[in-house]
């Protein structure tokens, strides 16, 4: 039972989250921000996102800029979540590598 909650939540959290990305970076042509997936704590309380950010060279600069900005992105998911969650979480971003893992093996393997 618990654990069908947590995978509800972090659907959910994952949905806005991406759409946040979307109307956040739509200024700025050419950088594609997609929320891969979320963690949640058993408590609810920390929210742990994996990134993957497009073109990777931006990756460090854009999760740095993203990682000043969790104040305000938390209050814009709260404002999102505010009749299905009683707390928003914490937040805690990370790029996701496993497009650039699997890239590299398969360069491997062809050679």
């Amino acid at each position: 039972m618990q654990e069908t909650r947590l995978n509800r939540v972090s659907r959910l959290l994952q949905k806005e989250l991406a759409s946040i990305f979307q109307s956040q970076t739509r200024a700025m042509h050419g950088v594609l921000v997609s929320v891969t997936r979320v963690k949640i704590s058993p408590d609810l309380s920390i929210c742990t996102s994996y990134l993957s950010i497009f073109p990777s060279d931006k990756s460090e600069e854009l999760l740095n800029n993203i990682r000043a900005n969790e104040k305000t992105i938390r209050y814009d998911l709260g404002q999102r979540v505010r009749n299905q969650l009683r707390i928003v979480p914490e937040l805690r971003f990370f790029i996701d590598d496993s497009l650039d893992y699997i890239e590299r093996i398969d360069s491997l393997l062809k050679k």
